[in-house]
């Protein structure tokens, strides 16, 4: 399924940031281990999606990593089931303040995570977007806050074919981690490579046990650890 796919695509590039406390973390285990999210899958492919996302209490990670992001993608999603994605949002890490980020994935090259240099407060408001140029098919951009805040990407075969995703993300650094943390997403908002506006989006919600989104409209929702 799409909506699997594209979530798959995020633990490649996060684990970058899992730094394991076994010990601690496992004296606290949550049940499954792994990968769990809390958020909603676009039903209808599109050529952006942006959310106002705000962290409403700070995250607590014992390990792995803590995220919450807009993106589109996924592995085996571009030209010859090669792996392409672009993602941005917050995250955080055992031992680290959150940042705002960004994580790609090109045809043919490993995934890279980025930091954007942006202070990140616990009940700020971010505006994040992933859009596709409207003027240079198959490249895309990350925007914070109306601002470029990454450079231009050439993503092939990827112009208005994908479903993109707005959801947080634990991964519990493989011990079952009690990862904690809460986060709204409002204003959440879709575009076509046409460009005739901002729209809300219709989608189907993820949701993983210890995990929930809450008060869900079309204009957003709440996700937030058990």
């Amino acid at each position: 399924m799409l909506r699997r796919t594209v979530i798959l695509a995020v633990t490649a590039v996060l684990t970058v940031l899992a730094t394991t406390s076994v010990a601690d973390a496992s004296s606290r285990a949550c049940g499954t281990q792994g990968y769990s999210y809390a958020g909603i899958s676009a039903i209808q492919s599109r050529s952006g999606i942006a959310a106002n996302i705000t962290a409403l209490s700070a995250p607590h990670v014992d390990a792995g990593h803590i995220a919450a992001w807009v993106g589109v993608g996924g592995y085996g999603l571009g030209p010859n089931q090669t792996n392409e994605w672009l993602q941005a949002g917050i995250s955080a890490a055992p031992g680290q303040a959150p940042s705002l980020y960004y994580a790609l994935a090109q045809p043919g090259r490993a995934p890279a995570y980025h930091v954007i240099p942006l202070p990140v407060s616990v009940g700020k408001t971010y505006d994040v977007a992933v859009l596709e140029s409207r003027h240079h098919p198959n490249w895309w951009r990350v925007w914070v806050n109306g601002a470029r805040a990454s450079a231009r990407f050439h993503l092939p075969a990827s112009g208005n074919t994908w479903k993109p995703v707005a959801t947080t993300e634990n991964y519990d650094g493989g011990v079952g981690a009690c990862n904690t943390f809460a986060f709204k997403f409002s204003a959440v908002r879709a575009t076509t490579t046409d460009r005739k506006g901002w729209t809300p989006v219709a989608s189907s919600v993820l949701t993983s046990p210890g995990y929930a989104v809450q008060g869900r409209t079309l204009a957003g929702f709440v996700a937030r650890s058990a």
